[in-house]
């Protein structure tokens, strides 16, 4: 007698799951990744007790429930294909690095000139002396400067399709010639100066892990995997990207944000800045880095293991390079 079979739970030969199983296990982990990041800011922002803590706590609870539920719900629903659940995931991270991008750009820029004007005592007379001195502390600087760029940034990711690390490259190398010409030319050199460097720097790196991942940029020690077939590299680069991929991030989002003095989330929360005088007050969001780094490779990671997936099983559109991160 014939036997029917969820989808979500088929299996391929092999022992490998099936598309189903694997777009379910994949928007799982963008599921549980994002209740997470909820359940976080509930938590450490709002006072909220923590999942089954009683009272608010059981609303926490719900939402990783819904992070679980809802994806599985979906895929149920949906009868889509590895790749195309992939570039989905892959524009997602695409947004979130393109925000990411035009967010240090727009912040360095205005965030070092506030820097520059104050250690040159202009500021006062620009905007005042009351409201220059709320711009000298940081819990000011950082709700009504930075946060209105880091809006004004959500919309133009969303009003751009590309991802300009080219161009974030010229901008740290023109920042650093121009620390040399003012130093070595005109004997001037400031703190704010290196740190634009520095938060430049540091977003460049994080913020292009998960691109460099898509278009298997990043350095392999290999001794096998070039000689493997297709199918082959599908199968390790699947158990990498949840053994190896998947656990690193969730590593780095527990620690760095479990509670308020985890390394992540107390600088946030502190809107804390580096000792170095009249420097940029960026070093808080210096610190969200990594979290935007632990999880735009988390989702990107939960899309490279539907198509090694996908490759393992030689399902035709091996994931094409030029689309959508470009």
């Amino acid at each position: 007698m014939a036997t029917m079979e969820s989808p979500a739970l088929s299996r391929s030969s092999g022992g490998f799951p099936g598309p189903g199983l694997t777009r379910s296990v994949s928007w799982v982990i963008v599921g549980l990744t994002f209740a997470f990041l909820t359940n976080t800011y509930l938590s450490i922002w709002h006072g909220w007790p923590g999942a089954l803590r009683g009272g608010l706590g059981f609303v926490q609870a719900g939402v990783y429930a819904a992070g679980v539920l809802a994806p599985i719900l979906f895929v149920l629903r949906t009868d889509r294909s590895l790749r195309r659940d992939a570039q989905v995931l892959t524009g997602l991270v695409a947004y979130i690095v393109r925000t990411a991008f035009w967010a240090v750009v727009l912040i360095g820029l205005v965030d070092m000139a506030i820097s520059f004007l104050r250690v040159e005592a202009l500021l006062g007379g620009l905007v005042g002396h009351d409201f220059a001195t709320e711009l000298g502390r940081s819990q000011f600087r950082g709700p009504y400067v930075h946060m209105p760029l880091l809006a004004l940034s959500l919309v133009i990711a969303a009003r751009t399709r590309t991802i300009g690390f080219h161009w974030l490259a010229l901008l740290v190398v023109v920042a650093e010639l121009l620390i040399v010409i003012t130093r070595f030319v005109f004997s001037y050199e400031q703190a704010f100066q290196g740190d634009l460097v520095r938060f430049w720097y540091a977003g460049l790196f994080l913020f292009a892990s998960a691109y460099t991942l898509y278009e298997d940029g990043h350095v392999r020690v290999d001794v096998l995997y070039s000689g493997f077939r297709p199918k082959t590299r599908g199968a390790f680069n699947a158990f990498g990207s949840l053994v190896m991929g998947v656990s690193l991030c969730a590593v780095i989002l527990a620690f760095g944000m479990w509670d308020k003095t985890s390394v992540i989330t107390s600088p946030l929360l502190n809107y804390e800045v580096s000792q170095s005088g009249f420097g940029m007050y960026v070093k808080y969001l210096m610190a969200g880095f990594l979290g935007v780094f632990a999880v735009t490779m988390m989702i990107q990671f939960a899309a490279y293991l539907m198509d090694s997936i996908a490759d393992y099983r030689e399902e035709p559109g091996h994931r094409d390079t030029e689309a959508p991160m470009s």
